[in-house]
């Protein structure tokens, strides 16, 4: 619990910090199913890296705890709408029965909405499973989250 703990203050301190690069950074909640916590709930944040890359991180709660750090390498507007595609792939981690690790991939649509400072999205995340059982999972997720710095 306390691992737990100390990731979601790090999460919070990155976002602080994040927030003063001048691009937009986001906070919220993500719902759907993550390696090894189906139907769970997870603190979801993205930190921008540029206009058009970004980390996207969760903890998720379920059977156990899953972290997973994406690099959103695409994340582009769709005709210069508030609708953004987005692809990415990175570390997946889930402690708890059993335990696990593996690559996640993540595509998705995210819409912002232009005068509020709110993002709305769906993604599916393919999930390579390499340690303690090897396995491929796969699963939907919807995300509600603030946008700091619109």
């Amino acid at each position: 619990m306390k691992i737990l703990k100390g990731l979601t203050i790090l999460l919070f301190i990155g976002m602080v910090f994040m927030a003063k690069s001048g691009y937009s950074q986001e906070l919220g909640l993500r719902l759907g199913d993550a390696l090894g916590n189906k139907g769970s709930v997870a603190v979801d944040g993205v930190f921008a890296l540029g206009k058009f890359s970004r980390v996207h991180a969760d903890v998720s709660f379920g059977n156990g705890v899953g972290l997973e750090a994406l690099w959103d390498f695409a994340f582009r507007p769709i005709n210069n709408s508030p609708l953004y595609y987005y692809i990415g792939a990175g570390p997946s981690l889930f402690l708890g029965n059993p335990f696990g690790l593996g690559v996640a991939g993540e595509a998705g649509l995210e819409y912002r909405f232009p005068d509020a400072p709110v993002a709305l999205g769906l993604d599916w995340r393919p999930t390579f499973v390499l340690v303690q059982n090897t396995d491929f999972t796969s699963g939907f997720g919807f995300n509600v989250r603030y946008v700091f710095n619109k």
